[in-house]
């Protein structure tokens, strides 16, 4: 180590307080289960718990241009040869989901645990990831609800974790993991955390080979259930390209992901169900109305959920979408807490009427200029699949967000 690196200590306790921790809570939890991972899920569960940590610990304030950080990574893993031929995979995955430059090098000396005395081995036949969203939560339904048994799979964060296992529990899941990585820093933290859908995934993967139809050589699926419009997270207008929108579930990023697993023999495929569905779609085609409308209210949605104590600000743009696709379903069934419950500009809090002017803009540009020069490029990498039918999922989820702006008069 050289002066200014910044030591992680994972799966254990910083021996001194200049040191980062991650992932000790995690390794207990697996072990208490008696879930013995994929040797390779281990080593990945370590990289990403590096990643998040230092994530965590890179403020963005402190980069020449006050956002893109140059991070350098050294990972002690169970198989660096291989996985030092998954570097530049890495780098392009994470500078695509958090615009940073990254580079990354890995060791020998990786944690990889003795398999538990009693080893086991669940007989679902698949993983969600069970967030407490209002995405997620449709999602679960509607896997079971097709009759499969799904392993739910959560990253237990504060505000949301009573709320996973009543969503668990009452959708009718057998099995649910509530993970939380625990990273910690010395130093101040930032903010945005854009690479906190790596690790989720992770904890998904980590599960999904402890499957018994994974130790039988099938392929073990890993449901990502977002709607297809705050997935791409098109850029509403020019001020918030790039990083700015988050990019948790983008078919780029998913694809990036999935490619490193087939690299490292990791047979699980990551599948989004609504890539091309609106949040208002979903919750129209849910397959169970019933449940969904005794539920649906409860989830969690915002982006700025704990900034507010635990409510809905009523006005960033999952907020709007959300209400938006409540708009399109029935907005009767719309009891959240917000705290702004009007959309327009009623108070002197002009930064959170910021978002809801952007999507007024955007709504603008569209009409004025045309979809396809509001999307710009948004559309053009190649992994992004059926364009066409990804250009219609974000036509009507932009209609869902009129519609709404409409009912409450936003000009």
């Amino acid at each position: 180590m050289e002066e200014g690196d910044l030591r992680v200590v994972l799966y254990g306790q910083p021996r001194i307080p200049s040191e980062a921790s991650a992932g000790e809570a995690v390794k207990a939890e697996l072990r208490r289960k008696g879930l013995n991972p994929h040797r390779r899920a281990w080593d990945l569960l370590s990289i990403a718990l590096s990643i998040i940590t230092a994530d965590l610990s890179v403020l963005r304030d402190d980069s020449a241009d006050g956002w893109t950080r140059e991070i350098e990574l050294d990972v002690a893993v169970s198989d660096p040869a291989f996985w030092n031929t998954m570097s530049d995979e890495f780098r392009q995955a994470l500078a695509f989901l958090t615009t940073d430059r990254w580079k990354l090098r890995f060791h020998d000396g990786g944690v990889l645990p003795a398999p538990p005395r009693k080893i086991s081995v669940l007989k679902e036949d698949c993983v969600v990831l069970l967030s407490g969203g209002l995405d997620s939560l449709v999602g679960a339904i509607d896997l079971t609800r097709d009759g499969l048994k799904p392993v739910a799979v959560s990253q237990n964060v504060r505000g949301d974790g009573l709320k996973q296992r009543d969503f668990a529990q009452e959708i009718g899941l057998t099995k649910h993991l509530q993970l939380n990585h625990v990273a910690t820093s010395p130093t101040a933290q930032e903010t945005s955390q854009r690479a906190r859908s790596l690790i989720f995934l992770t904890f998904g993967v980590v599960v999904a080979t402890s499957l018994e139809k994974y130790a039988k050589g099938n392929t073990a699926p890993l449901y990502v259930c977002e709607n297809g419009f705050i997935a791409i997270n098109p850029p509403l207008t020019g001020s918030r390209l790039g990083s700015l929108s988050t990019r948790t579930a983008h078919p780029v990023f998913l694809t990036r992901f999935q490619k490193i697993l087939d690299a490292a023999s990791l047979n699980v495929k990551i599948e989004n169900p609504y890539a091309q569905k609106t949040k208002g779609e979903m919750l129209i085609e849910c397959k169970d109305q019933i449940f969904l409308q005794t539920e649906a209210a409860h989830s969690t949605s915002c982006g700025r959920f704990q900034r507010f104590n635990y409510r809905h600000c009523g006005r960033c743009v999952p907020c709007q979408v959300r209400r938006a696709a409540f708009v399109a379903w029935d907005t009767k069934r719309d009891t959240t807490d917000y705290v702004y419950e009007p959309l327009g500009k009623d108070d002197e809090d002009h930064a959170s009427f910021d978002d809801v002017r952007s999507v007024a803009i955007a709504l603008a540009s569209v009409k004025a200029d045309g979809l396809d020069r509001w999307l710009g490029d948004t559309l053009s990498p190649p992994d992004i699949g059926d364009r066409n039918g990804v250009r219609g999922m974000l036509y009507r989820g932009l209609n869902e967000l009129g519609e709404l702006h409409r009912l409450y008069g936003v000009k």
